[in-house]
């Protein structure tokens, strides 16, 4: 019996990890690297100046907003329902059909591939929260850091091999049949979109929804009910004093992440480095990421996760100061290898700690708040970094402003005391299932 729990256990994992696969297609092609590079060459040809960079930032920062106000409510909704993988299927079935939409964008077609990538981001954000409140329940054995970090380091490499086939298409477009670069890249989208439905099966066939526990009186409706535990949390946020600490400290470091994320392309394009060279160094960093996102997970065992961040922060900080003086395709190569190096370890071990900190019985809603924080953080970063761009008329100083989100972040996560944020959330774990009983 042993064994097969074991086997059992091990499948589940595996078949989590592999959605990390199935959806950083989406991450590695169209947020950090195709799109962003054909926004500024196809869709926004026709603009003047900066304006595709502005653009591009305030496009991100909008569908970053249309997340932060759902995600809390639809988690709680999911929690309450035990829907968490309805929830998760259904909204990346409308991030892989809106990522296809963006095939027919054409030369001048910004507003076209805004919406489309709107809609595209906000299921592929929403349907995370579903997949990382599935975690705290995957993870049973004490091993959340290292399960964690296995799923980034499947990410890196699902959306490396993906991003490595797209590179080729770009690059060589008659070996694949295809007349150009641009029609390249327009069925590169489509093939995310494949890619992210067929490995996304091992995870609805494999992993379980967890248990759904109700306290008494609850009201029988969903939504009601979803609104209901919210703000319930809402009002007793207090008693997770640990876990706010993190979340704001997450919300300002990730915000930092996730435009050096966003923008990295754009800017590159911005400033003169070819086509060619911006989609490479991408997509070492999605092969530099597979052990480097192991060896965080290793390093949480020596150091601890939070000092492991820490660490990690401190290189993002220094890879901002270099992005300002970054003049040729060797500067940006040398800064995408320190991003590959940090990356996916600091943002798995972030991962790891909430979860740990979350209760299990409301993982989901808790879950829409760390994705709120992260989406919100998503806003500040690209709006700033395109207001800066505006109103300097060059984003040079757009990149290095980020080293204060890193500065700030870090800061407050070093006041987090985990162990207490831990023993809260099992405290209250306890609590609502003798209640439910």
């Amino acid at each position: 019996m042993k064994n097969s729990d074991d086997a059992f256990y091990r499948r589940q994992i595996n078949s989590w990890s592999l959605y990390d696969w199935a959806n950083s297609a989406f991450a590695a092609t169209i947020m950090a690297t195709v799109l962003p590079i054909f926004y500024s060459a196809v869709a926004g040809k026709n603009l003047p100046g900066n304006l595709a960079t502005v653009y591009y930032g305030y496009t991100t920062a909008i569908a970053m907003l249309l997340i932060a106000l759902i995600a809390p409510v639809i988690g709680a909704i999911g929690d309450y329902t035990g829907a968490k993988k309805r929830f998760l299927a259904g909204f990346a079935i409308m991030g892989m059909f809106f990522t296809a939409m963006l095939y027919f964008v054409g030369q001048g077609d910004w507003q076209k591939a805004s919406i489309f990538f709107i809609l595209g981001n906000v299921g592929f954000s929403a349907a995370n929260i579903f997949y990382d409140g599935l975690l705290p329940h995957v993870a049973t054995k004490g091993d959340i850091d290292q399960v964690s970090t296995r799923g980034y380091a499947l990410g890196y490499l699902g959306g490396g091999l993906l991003l490595a086939v797209n590179l080729a298409m770009i690059m060589k477009p008659a070996l694949f049949g295809l007349p150009n670069a641009e029609m390249a890249s327009r069925w590169s989208f489509v093939t995310v979109a494949i890619w992210w439905g067929i490995f996304s099966i091992p995870l609805f066939r494999y992993v379980r929804e967890p248990k759904v526990v109700r306290a008494r009186g609850e009201s029988p409706n969903p939504v009601r009910a979803g609104f209901d535990r919210l703000f319930k949390t809402m009002r007793e946020v207090r008693q997770y004093r640990q876990l706010v600490i993190f979340i704001l400290a997450f919300w300002i470091y990730n915000d930092g992440i996730g435009t050096i994320i966003k923008m990295a392309t754009i800017y590159g394009k911005e400033i003169g480095i070819g086509t060619t060279d911006l989609i490479a160094a991408i997509l070492a960093v999605q092969f530099i990421g597979i052990p480097c996102a192991f060896l965080f997970g290793r390093l949480a065992k020596i150091i601890g996760a939070k000092r492991s961040i820490l660490f990690g922060l401190g290189v993002y900080a220094a890879i901002s100061v270099g992005g300002y003086f970054m003049q040729t395709a060797l500067h940006f190569w040398i800064l995408a290898v320190l991003v590959g190096f940090v990356q996916g370890g600091t943002q798995a071990l972030s991962r790891s700690i909430f979860g740990n900190m979350v209760p299990k019985t409301k993982s989901a809603e808790f879950f829409g708040f760390y994705n709120v924080s992260s989406k919100f953080a998503g806003i500040v970063g690209p709006a700033v970094f395109a207001v800066v761009g505006q109103v300097m008329g060059s984003s040079r100083l757009s990149i290095v402003v980020l080293v204060v989100f890193f500065v700030v972040g870090g800061t407050l996560l070093s006041l987090v005391n985990v162990d207490e944020g831990v023993a809260v959330a099992r405290a209250e774990d306890a609590a609502l299932l003798g209640y439910a009983s």
